[in-house]
């Protein structure tokens, strides 16, 4: 699922804002969190769903359209994008990554944005969970400043780049560490709960995660040998929380903002034959065993057990 989908696990939380409707939050509290609407990027609704099922994920054009229409409508002055790199990418190769980066920062610049662009790893899943309700837990962790270091580190390295734009620091260094210190004294969390409240959402979920939609039962993956995880296929975890209802194969499908697949262990740890490596969280299971085999694909493991270190997550910056 999108960001919206994992957003519409919240109860009752709304993303069906007019542009208005948009614009009048950003004003009264300093963001929103908005899907397309009839009055804002109405074809960029169209296009987006349909990108899905024709096999034109990775167009350059649609991609670069897609995503700068709703930050130039949406009246941003400083845009910030995150790029991803690596297996679980839209464009897997960094040459490709890298060319989406600059056409969207050359836009933005063509048209007077401050704009910068991280190109990210993303050749393993980032933090520890892909589903739609489970990322959503696995936000409010970080925004309470327990969530996965990964994680943590690129959503300050994101807003560091917007603090520079909005004047708040001198350096996307300096901005990055002033967001970790919201992290840890409980400000992030305050101002999550007051976005919830504001987009008719119940905060409740906040104190407590249970109420995010959970599956029926859970399951685990175990490893078939000892050793060190090397590698951890991003795109097979992805394809395989598909399996279990997490995405869309067509238009039409709907989300299971329930199911998905928790990572117990990433590149760098250690392993045992037999211990879980990942927990799958199931509402059906006429695809278990193929998602089993998927996750399990997923993990490179070397039984020497020498030590591996993962990728630099902040591969390249482009800047405007």
């Amino acid at each position: 699922g999108g960001t919206i989908d994992k957003l519409e696990s919240i109860p009752g939380f709304r993303t069906d804002l007019s542009r208005s409707e948009f614009l009048e939050r950003v004003r009264a509290h300093g963001m929103a969190l908005a899907d397309h609407t009839e009055d804002m990027v109405p074809a960029d609704r169209i296009l987006y769903e349909l990108r899905d099922v024709t096999s034109t994920v990775d167009s350059l054009p649609l991609i670069v359209a897609s995503i700068m229409s709703k930050k130039i409508a949406g009246g941003a002055q400083g845009i910030v994008i995150d790029v991803k790199t690596g297996a679980g990418a839209f464009l897997p190769r960094l040459e490709d990554s890298r060319r989406l980066a600059q056409s969207l920062v050359a836009i933005g610049a063509s048209l007077g944005r401050s704009m910068s662009a991280l190109i990210t790893d993303m050749s393993q899943p980032l933090g520890r969970n892909v589903g739609n309700a489970l990322e959503v837990a696995e936000a409010i962790d970080t925004l309470r400043g327990d969530g996965p270091d990964d994680l943590a580190e690129l959503c300050c390295a994101l807003g560091g780049e917007l603090l520079v734009f909005a004047g708040e620091a001198t350096t996307p260094k300096e901005g990055s560490q002033q967001l970790a210190r919201l992290l840890q004294n409980g400000a992030a969390m305050d101002r999550f709960r007051e976005l919830i409240v504001h987009q008719a959402g119940d905060p409740a979920v906040l104190d407590d995660p249970s109420l995010l939609p959970t599956p029926r039962s859970t399951c685990e993956v175990c490893a078939s040998t000892s050793g060190t995880v090397s590698g951890l296929n991003a795109l097979s975890i992805g394809k395989a929380a598909n399996l279990l209802g997490a995405g869309r194969f067509t238009k039409e499908d709907s989300i299971d903002p329930a199911v998905g697949v928790e990572l117990l262990c990433k590149v760098g740890d250690s392993v045992e034959k037999g211990l879980p490596l990942a927990r799958l969280h199931v509402n059906r299971e006429d695809q278990l065993e193929a998602v089993q085999r998927m996750v399990r694909e997923a993990y490179a493991i070397d039984p020497a057990g020498a030590p591996h270190t993962p990728p630099p997550l902040i591969v390249e910056r482009v800047v405007g």
